[in-house]
């Protein structure tokens, strides 16, 4: 071997990979538009999921494996009276355990001290020990549960006291006209339209003005929840007058609603694509900055009779090793970002899923920008290194 040659390694890096770090001045403009376009789109993104995930909370968080309600109902806040005599219907299947009311609708809360009005969630779930309906800070707290099986008493969560006028455990205001007692708190039951406000069926009922033989859902629970698929479709198929659907199609469609039709999830999702469109633009006049500067060493392979194509696709090599770094370099932030959120009370859903997809978003992105600075190929010509 010629004492002059260069080493040979078993660990060599691909030429492109090499080119960017012996140019990283050049394409460090890029890697950090790239990284901050998957930045953006994965917290945009999450927040987003975060705050409307608030919006299935009764879902997500109890037991039950199908919910039954009016026909038409799009998400779980926006449900509608249905004869309780449902619930004979989803008890008839032979593959349900168990089955039991729920009641969950908006309502106004006035406060004692100046009379103000707010609007809050009553949610109301059956209080028992195996409930279907009561949330998971209800369930793992028995004293409280036991609490609410008083008429008229409600549970809040600490972050709605202010919100509500509620200083202390014992504070009295009305609700659709009644009379309601706070006996406790939760944490972490945060709501997006108007507070969760607990209690029981029988104190919800007269807060959300329903008739006695009048409930919002049916929730029912499989001895297999495997089967859950096959009874939502037959109770589908038998019933048209009502809504089925599994825990997990309900909660998605009820985040699904909010994104696709309120303006914030417009929003958020402009600014997304915004910032993908900012990572793009400027990640392509990088890499084509950085390619019409090498114009010179390009033209010197054109002589050695390196084919056009070669070329290109180192340049395309580069596009994509800066896309792959650029989304290395964001996902730190990333979950900082989120734990600060978090610590700030706001919840910021950092999905596997999602940051899949805003990595494969992105790559892709700087990939196009690849195709973009090709151009600057197009006069590479063995004469140029004449000029």
């Amino acid at each position: 071997m010629d004492q002059c040659s260069p080493p040979v390694t078993d660990m060599a890096l691909p030429y492109s990979l090499a080119t960017l770090w012996f140019d990283r001045q050049r394409y460090i403009p890029g890697v950090l538009a790239v990284g901050f376009s998957a930045l953006l789109i994965s917290l945009q993104c999450g927040l987003l999921l975060g705050l409307f995930s608030i919006t299935s909370m009764p879902i997500d968080r109890n037991t039950a494996d199908l919910w039954m309600g009016a026909p038409g109902v799009q998400s779980v806040d926006l449900g509608r009276p249905i004869r309780e005599g449902c619930i004979a219907r989803v008890a008839a299947q032979p593959e349900i355990e168990r089955c039991e009311p729920f009641l969950q609708g908006f309502a106004y809360w006035a406060r004692k001290e100046d009379g103000a009005t707010e609007l809050c969630m009553v949610v109301g779930a059956r209080l028992a020990e195996d409930s279907l309906g009561a949330i998971k800070p209800l369930r793992d707290d028995p004293d409280k549960m036991a609490m609410l099986t008083e008429p008229g008493t409600i549970i809040i969560d600490e972050s709605d006291m202010v919100r509500l006028g509620v200083k202390k455990v014992g504070d009295v205001a009305e609700i659709s006209g009644v009379r309601v007692r706070v006996v406790g708190f939760t944490t972490g039951v945060k709501s997006l339209a108007g507070p969760y406000v607990l209690c029981s069926i029988t104190t919800a009922r007269p807060l959300l003005r329903l008739m006695p033989d009048q409930i919002t859902y049916v929730l029912g629970k499989c001895k297999d929840p495997a089967d859950t698929k096959a009874v939502v479709d037959r109770l589908r198929g038998d019933y048209d007058n009502v809504s089925t659907f599994s825990s997990v199609a309900f909660s998605f469609q009820s985040r699904k609603h909010w994104v696709l039709k309120t303006k914030a999830g417009v929003a958020l999702g402009y600014a997304a694509a915004l910032g993908l469109l900012v990572g793009a633009v400027v990640t392509s006049q990088t890499l084509y900055a950085a390619t019409a500067a090498s114009i010179r060493e390009f033209a010197v392979l054109r002589a050695l009779g390196i084919p056009r194509w070669r070329m290109s696709l180192m340049v395309m090599n580069q596009a994509f090793w800066v896309g792959i770094l650029g989304i290395v370099l964001a996902l730190p932030p990333a979950y900082g970002f989120a734990a600060l959120a978090d610590w700030l009370g706001v919840q910021i859903l950092l999905e596997w899923w999602l940051l899949t997809t805003a990595a494969v978003t992105t790559l892709v992105m700087a990939i196009g920008s690849g195709l973009l600075a090709l151009r600057s190929l197009r006069d590479v010509e063995p004469a140029t290194l004449l000029r």
